[in-house]
């Protein structure tokens, strides 16, 4: 039902977003997909290598999905308080609410959700992206037009570049360069696996130290903002305190586990290359349990005529030119 030219007499229901953005949702699917190919074609894989090609594979996948994955999260840094706030502007009333803050590489994530659900004769549960553009503050100002709740605009307020925090700087560059090495960790990830399935185990070695440095130069990166006096805001009598969460403990736990991988592949190439490669080659097993090379039977007189050749006469010798 409208008035005139699709204007609605009531306010439309905001639908706000998921806390996982389609694009994470495309690459955990993808990599699902990846892990399920790869268990589909197992079965034809012979003798003892199937078990350790599929823990090599879902462990490369594991690696694989979380370097791509944190790169759209929004919880890199999070800080959730409850408090009692004012609701709306133009308002003295008081609702309790649960607030949460959760900074991504890629922008900001502020979510309300009321103490109980029903307060005001509304249902207060909402969850609101601003991302890490040059155009922030156009959606701050789209959200001012909405209307939003008065603790989610003042926790985005916070992160405009006009802000005398500096939140926005700090956060959006940081973020920057520590998206900016994880995918340069995400290829060398690549090229690892690439050199794992050749005959040069001692280099995928190397390119998996490197993907584990490359980690850590992206929390790093991240990491450098606590080094900043931090801006401290205060939702109702409650301040506000960022602190890292998901997505950089899981970062620093993949790259550790990058860095031992390589580290324990360049020490037992290095200690015994012929094990190693044997391992890692898809053929070893199958030559060793499912082929068997039984014996052989060859002409005698051919095998005599190739070892001992027949002597050379004197007669035969008389009409060649000899020379000593």
């Amino acid at each position: 039902m409208t008035f005139y030219d699709g204007i609605y007499p009531f306010y439309p229901k905001q639908i706000t977003p998921f806390i996982f953005s389609l694009d994470l949702l495309t690459c955990i699917l993808v990599f699902l997909v990846l892990a399920t190919t790869f268990i589909i074609v197992l079965p034809g894989i012979r003798g003892r290598a199937r078990l350790f090609w599929m823990f090599r594979m879902i462990l490369s996948l594991f690696i694989g999905v979380v370097i791509v994955a944190v790169n759209f999260t929004s919880d890199w840094a999070a800080a959730n308080l409850k408090a009692n706030t004012t609701y709306k502007s133009f308002s003295s009333e008081f609702v309790s609410a649960e607030v949460g803050l959760h900074v991504g590489l890629s922008g900001i994530n502020v979510t309300l959700k009321g103490d109980p659900l029903e307060q005001l004769n509304e249902t207060i549960d909402y969850n609101e992206v601003f991302r890490w553009t040059d155009v922030l503050d156009s959606d701050y100002t789209e959200a001012l037009e909405r209307g939003l709740p008065n603790p989610i605009l003042y926790i985005a307020e916070k992160f405009t570049v006009n802000s005398p925090c500096g939140l926005y700087f700090q956060y959006r560059y940081s973020g920057l360069y520590a998206s900016a090495t994880m995918w340069t960790a995400f290829c060398c990830w690549l090229v690892a696996n690439i050199l794992f399935s050749l005959p040069v185990i001692l280099y995928a070695g190397y390119m998996m130290v490197a993907t584990g440095t490359f980690i850590f130069f992206s929390l790093a990166s991240f990491a450098t903002i606590h080094n900043i006096p931090a801006c401290t805001f205060t939702i109702g009598t409650v301040s506000v305190q960022i602190q890292f969460s998901t997505s950089f403990w899981l970062s620093l736990a993949t790259g550790v586990l990058c860095f031992l991988i390589g580290a324990v592949v360049v020490i037992l190439d290095s200690l015994m290359p012929e094990k190693m490669r044997e391992a890692f080659s898809m053929d070893a097993d199958d030559l060793e349990e499912d082929f068997y090379l039984g014996e052989g039977y060859m002409n005698a007189t051919f095998v005599d005529e190739v070892i001992t050749p027949p002597p050379v006469t004197i007669v035969e010798m008389q009409g060649k030119d000899v020379r000593l």
